[in-house]
Parts: structure tokens; C-alpha cells; sequence
């Protein structure tokens, strides 16, 4: 029951944040929305260093954080150009195609054995995602395709990420990335500055402070649940963020949206099912090998 609470307050946090970018890219350009969240998302995680001590920055994986973070950069700019110019409900569904994604990548670069089953829900997956963009039909929209390049960014992050959690603990990995992030996004906004005006300083701080925290309960959440249950949780998101579409940007959700949605959920939902049990029959096999005598 924690794990599924933590679970949904991250999806409000992250829900909200994608509702805080929209406001602020109506007067802000996204780079510059990229870097405030960043640089308030770190203001939100120095705590983190006050409770464990400055032993929580000591790694041996900097370069690994380096090439990690600056991909996490080139997908936060692309993501959040998606949430500015395209519809929330779209932008977001796009976003939870990432699974797909880091499926295919765990096979390249880990070498994880993914069988019919999942490959099947990953075709579906990319079903989905076809219905959304209908490439080719007068409802195409160039922008999906910038989405569509954050998921897959997003997804080689995951799979840093995971290599990573094998021996960095969650907060030093969150310290790190909003460390790193700052400088990073910043180069990009120079080219584009124009300070903030206004209540748009409500927006990014929030932004920040939403993104941050909903990192932190989804870790969270990761560690203490199992992934299968936890997953379906987090697609909640997109309903919050088409219903305060609807209502502060007059945003419409078409069929095909709602459709392709659907169909991505439902492989996203399966393949969490399968790493589930993959996970949980490894640690079993693990436990009864432990347990032989004379080994």
C-alpha cells in the first residue's frame, strides 16, 4: 500500500509539472524552462545532502553520470518542447512508450534475453504509438516525431539508470543528475535568454520543485513494490493531464489518442508483468543456490 501511494503522489508530481511547463512555455522558451526546472529541481534535492552528508557525492561512476545526464538533457529539451506545442494528453502519451524503448535497448546493451511474449507486447506497443502519430494522414503532426525522440532518449537513460542503481544508492543517483543537469541545460539557454517575468517564476520554480519530488517518490516507490503493479499506477497521469488540458488550455482529446493510448498501456502493463516474474524466479533460483550445501 505505501509503494502504490508513492507510486500515485509521483504521478500527480509529474502530472502537474507537465501542466507547470505548459504555463511557462506560453512565454518562455522551452531551454530556458529546461534549466529553471533543473536549477530549482537541485534547490529541491540539496536536503538530500544535508541528510545523508557529502559521503552521498562520493562515486567512482562520474563519467557514467556525465554521458547519462547529458542524454537525460537532449530528452528533458525534447520532451518539453512536445508538452509546449503539442496537446498534454498526446504529448504524455508519447512519453509512456519509453517501456518500449528500453526493452529493445536492454537486449543491445545489456544483453537481456527477451522472448515471443514480449517482443509480441512490444509490436503492440509500437501499434500504439502508430495510431497516435498516424503518419501519412492529414492528423500528422511533425512534432510527435520530437516526442517520440524523448522516449527514446528516456529509455537510454533507464537503462544507464539501472546500471547504475547495481552499486550507487537512489538519492546519490537523483543528487548527481540535478548537479549535473544545471550546467548542462544552462549552455543550451544562453543562446535563447530572456529572464523570466511575472507569475512565469511560478511556473518554473514549480516545475523544479514538482519534478524533483515526484523522482524521489517514484524511486521510492520502485524499491519498496513490485514493478507489474505499480506500472498501471502510473498511467493515471494521462487522465489528470487531459482533464486540466481540457480545462486551463481548451485542449480536446481525440479517439485516436485515447485508442493509442490504450494499446500502449496494455504492452507496457504486460512487459512490467514479465520483468516481474523474470525478477522474482531469478531471486528464487538465487535463494535455492545459496541454500545447497557445500557451495
Amino acid at each position: 500500500m505505501r509503494a502504490a501511494l508513492l507510486m500515485l503522489g509521483s504521478t500527480v508530481f509529474f502530472g502537474l509539472m507537465a501542466v507547470a511547463i505548459k504555463l511557462a512555455s506560453q512565454t518562455l522558451h522551452t531551454f530556458e524552462i529546461a534549466f529553471f526546472r533543473n536549477f530549482f529541481g537541485l534547490i529541491a534535492a540539496l536536503p538530500l545532502l544535508w541528510r545523508h552528508g557529502p559521503d552521498l557525492l562520493r562515486t567512482t561512476q562520474l563519467p557514467r553520470y556525465v554521458v547519462r545526464c547529458a542524454i537525460g538533457v537532449m530528452s528533458m529539451l525534447c520532451g518539453f518542447w512536445a508538452i509546449g506545442n503539442l496537446p498534454l494528453a498526446q504529448a504524455v502519451s508519447l512519453s509512456y512508450s519509453t517501456p518500449l524503448f528500453v526493452t529493445i535497448a536492454a537486449v543491445l546493451m545489456l544483453g537481456e534475453q527477451v522472448r515471443a511474449r514480449r517482443w509480441a507486447a512490444v509490436v503492440l506497443g509500437f501499434i500504439g504509438v502508430l495510431v497516435i502519430v498516424r503518419p501519412g494522414s492529414a492528423g500528422f503532426s511533425a512534432g510527435t516525431l520530437i516526442a517520440l525522440s524523448a522516449a527514446v532518449l528516456s529509455g537510454l537513460v533507464s537503462i544507464q539508470i539501472k546500471q547504475l542503481s547495481r552499486t550507487e544508492p537512489a538519492d546519490r543517483i537523483v543528487l548527481w543528475t540535478t548537479l549535473l543537469w544545471v550546467p548542462m541545460s544552462l549552455i543550451p539557454a544562453l543562446f535563447v535568454w530572456e529572464w523570466p517575468r511575472g507569475i512565469t517564476w511560478l511556473w518554473v520554480a514549480a516545475a523544479g520543485g514538482l519534478g524533483t519530488t515526484g523522482h524521489m517518490l517514484w524511486t521510492r516507490a520502485l524499491k519498496l513494490g513490485d514493478v507489474s503493479a505499480l506500472t498501471p499506477i502510473s498511467f493515471m497521469q494521462l487522465p489528470l493531464v487531459a482533464v486540466l488540458g481540457y480545462l486551463l488550455f481548451d485542449e480536446q482529446v481525440d479517439r485516436w489518442t485515447v485508442i493509442g493510448a490504450g494499446v500502449i498501456f496494455s504492452a507496457n502493463a504486460y512487459i512490467a508483468h514479465r520483468e516481474a516474474q523474470l525478477a522474482r524466479r531469478s531471486a528464487s533460483a538465487g535463494a535455492t543456490q545459496a541454500a545447497k550445501p557445500g557451495e
